[in-house]
């Protein structure tokens, strides 16, 4: 019986850590932004009143909510998961605090689902490692960047995965820099913004943050 109970209470521990410590919830926004230097990421991604945002692999909305106030209300935000649950609950937070630019979209896992030519600046937060199928990513959304539009990748890079092929470091959850710059370029991309040190993430110092901001490139 004791058994039964420990594994029961191991697997309802499974289940729900990786919602409280890896999806960020709105209980976690404040110990966040501590940490996470928003306003220079938004200075890199150079976002203005009034445009139009995509948050790619948004969880439950950190940074929509942040991308929301900072483009007001004649801008328009797309916050897209491939998870209906973290749509759920940010479509909670927008109703409880009255946001009215924030747009939910459940995309697939190669497809973001982003009208063409209408989007001022895509953000890809901690989310571009766990991207499997990164090429159709990056081919949707270059079609859906208007001519001047910016793509803003963000991620963590962990310390003892240095140096180490691209596939093992996405499986530690991680990505480096020199990995990303190339496929931008191969999907059309110029890189004009590399930031390697941007804090580090949760504050941990084996996890170094880094910033890469593209335009698409003139043909």
């Amino acid at each position: 019986m004791c058994s039964r109970v420990i594994s029961i209470g191991l697997f309802l521990f499974l289940l729900f850590v990786p919602e409280m410590y890896c999806q960020y919830s709105e209980s976690d926004w404040k110990a966040r932004d501590k940490w996470m230097q928003v306003a220079q990421i938004l200075e890199m991604a150079d976002i203005q009143l009034g445009n139009s945002v995509a948050d790619i692999g948004c969880h439950q909305g950190y940074m929509s909510i942040r991308l929301s106030d900072f483009i007001g209300e004649t801008g328009k935000v797309y916050s897209v998961d491939v998870r209906e649950d973290r749509l759920n609950k940010l479509n909670d937070i927008v109703s409880k605090r009255g946001i009215g630019n924030i747009y939910t979209i459940l995309g697939d896992y190669d497809d973001p689902k982003l009208q063409e030519n209408s989007i001022d600046v895509v953000f890809i937060i901690d989310a571009y490692h766990e991207m499997n199928d990164y090429k159709q990513i990056l081919f949707h959304v270059k079609k859906a960047l208007k001519p001047d539009g910016r793509i803003l990748i963000l991620e963590k890079l962990k310390q003892q995965m240095i140096g180490k092929s691209r596939q093992e470091q996405t499986q530690g959850h991680t990505i480096a820099p020199k990995y990303v710059k190339n496929e931008l370029k191969e999907a059309g991309f110029e890189v004009i913004a590399i930031e390697k040190d941007l804090g580090y993430w949760e504050e941990d110092l084996d996890k170094k943050i880094w910033v890469m901001v593209g335009i698409l490139a003139q043909s």
